[in-house]
């Protein structure tokens, strides 16, 4: 693992290009270029969006569903199998899947205009909705993962603290927040740096959906934009830059978030 990072971090600080040999030290050239390219900050915001999005969404979205499911019966454990299937498949096949669904001739759309609708929306063709369209895709895809951790986390809450807390006067909402919630705090703590890091490094869904686009990189990720620098524009000096600056971003992000998390898990 630190052989192939040590490498990047020195290409980073050189002109890599196979095609245009030699390679020539240029020291912190390239990320001197990156701070000042409007591109590269594109970048980085559409991927702070959809971390964002798709971290909060899919801990909501996770949530509620374990609730429901945390229940006894054949039905709710096939239900379980269910929610978990997305995290299990491939994100190209995922990408292939809601691509047919969501293009402007695509299932949604013609179903929107058999109901009426004459001009439905470009989910993956207005750059307004492109992005956040893509935050869903991954959200429905990593939200099992959440379903799974938080019923792990529910089945571990002991039902005397339920009966204690009813026998007080607590309703439903009064035992979730006072009972449940604060013992789920590892649960939360496991989902969102999991999905912080996972979604950070988001790139097959871009290739496969949007590429980048609609228009210049209006969904272009920092994973994304590493691989069209470095192999499609064989600058392997500037990609690797992009690439140790998404690892120290990761890094960082996830270890403040995971402190402060691990703090909550000791107050509650």
């Amino acid at each position: 693992m630190l052989i192939p990072i040590g490498i990047s971090v020195y290409y980073s600080l050189t002109n890599r290009n196979p095609f245009n040999p030699p390679t020539q030290w240029v020291g912190a050239r390239n990320y001197q270029n990156l701070a000042t390219d409007p591109d590269f900050w594109k970048v980085l915001t559409n991927t702070i969006v959809i971390t964002i999005f798709v971290t909060a969404a899919s801990n909501v979205i996770g949530l509620a569903i374990a609730v429901l499911l945390d229940r006894r019966g054949w039905l709710y454990n096939a239900l379980r199998g269910v929610f978990f299937t997305p995290v299990v498949l491939s994100g190209v096949v995922v990408s292939v899947i809601w691509q047919a669904i969501l293009t402007d001739d695509g299932l949604l759309n013609s179903t929107l205009r058999g109901l009426g609708i004459s001009d439905p929306p470009g989910w993956l063709s207005d750059p307004d909705l492109a992005l956040y369209t893509l935050s869903w895709i991954v959200t429905w895809q990593m939200a099992g993962f959440c379903v799974v951790v938080y019923l792990a986390g529910l089945q571990g809450v002991p039902h005397e603290l339920y009966e204690a807390a009813a026998m007080d006067g607590a309703g439903p909402v009064a035992r979730f927040r006072s009972v449940t919630w604060p013992l789920l705090a590892p649960s939360v703590t496991i989902n969102t740096v999991m999905l912080l890091i996972s979604t950070f490094k988001i790139y097959d869904q871009v290739q496969v959906i949007t590429n980048g686009g609609p228009g210049d990189g209006t969904t272009s990720t920092i994973a994304f934009d590493v691989i069209q620098t470095g192999l499609v524009g064989n600058r392997i000096g500037v990609s690797s830059a992009i690439a140790v600056v998404m690892l120290v971003f990761v890094a960082i992000v996830s270890t403040v978030v995971l402190q402060l998390l691990q703090r909550r898990e000791v107050k509650a």
